[in-house]
């Protein structure tokens, strides 16, 4: 019997294929305002790389088991394949495993016990310094590293660098956070990595096994509606879509045991003043002290 003969057989039999991959990761990304049809997706529209990204959750609670010989390694190279503005290649990370100074960094970021949980606690930075020293070695001037695009370029490299390495650590079945409280005390994170003038530490990461026994979940994102335009910015209907997405927010805590306000009032708080900045409304004067001028 041919293929084509044994599959309307099965078909007849009750057998049914089984859901798309997508299906599942798009309802719990989008509940059920979906911008896709996954059941339509061809073979050529879905991959694993995809299901890998929508797969993405934030890992807060980690096992105490080592990472295997090389993994840095491998993320740092997953890093540097990421995209660079004129190959300026204009960041940094480092890697800290120690217990001692994983500890200070979770005081420094409001006490987050995951950061001394990872076994790898990775500190990202827009790193003009190298550039700085080059240039003045090579051609005697640097000044172009004092204006605000550059640090841009710097900051935008390196977070794309990061999100390469997230990626990786995820297929390779580790989990990650970020953590930008860092910089609720720069000059202490810079002090403590002995950084150079002109190098910014923008957010640090957890890379770890995660626990099976505090789970992570995927977190709705807001609907397509809201964050996608056509040919120019529409604002029209975000109000509907805002207070949906809240309801979808709050049922998702619900699950998780957690009582939770509102996702808008949760963001306006963090907007509403410098105070709810923890200390980095500082942080354009800590740019100058850093040696970024920002002409």
């Amino acid at each position: 019997m041919t293929l084509a003969a044994i599959i309307p057989a099965f078909a007849h039999r009750g057998v049914t294929s089984r859901p798309h991959p997508a299906a599942d990761l798009l309802a719990r990304r989008y509940g059920a305002d979906s911008p896709l049809d996954a059941e339509a997706l061809g073979p050529d529209q879905w991959n694993e790389v995809l299901t890998g990204l929508l797969s993405h959750k934030s890992v807060r609670a980690y096992r105490d088991a080592p990472l295997p010989e090389g993994t840095l390694e491998t993320l740092v190279a997953a890093a540097q394949s990421a995209p660079t503005s004129s190959n300026l290649q204009a960041w940094s990370v480092v890697a800290v495993t120690d217990p001692a100074r994983k500890a200070r960094f979770a005081t420094w970021a409001q006490n987050q016990a995951h950061i001394e949980q990872a076994p790898l606690f990775l500190v990202w930075l827009a790193d003009l310094s190298r550039l700085d020293g080059l240039a003045k070695a090579t051609v005697g001037d640097a000044a172009g590293l004092d204006y605000l695009e550059t640090l841009i370029v710097a900051i935008t490299d390196a977070t794309m660098a990061a999100q390469n390495a997230v990626v990786a650590a995820e297929s390779l079945g580790l989990g990650t956070v970020y953590i930008g409280a860092i910089r609720n005390e720069t000059e202490a994170v810079a002090a403590e990595l002995r950084l150079p003038p002109k190098v910014l530490p923008l957010f640090g990461l957890c890379v770890g096994y995660a626990d099976p026994a505090r789970p992570a979940a995927v977190k709705p994102r807001l609907p397509q509606s809201v964050v996608l335009h056509h040919e120019r910015y529409v604002a029209t209907g975000v109000e509907a879509a805002t207070a949906a997405y809240d309801a979808q927010v709050r049922d998702f805590y619900a699950q998780q045991g957690i009582d939770a306000p509102a996702w808008s009032q949760t963001v306006s708080a963090r907007v509403r003043g410098p105070a709810a900045l923890s200390g980095r409304h500082r942080l354009r004067q800590i740019l100058v002290d850093f040696g970024f001028p920002l002409l």
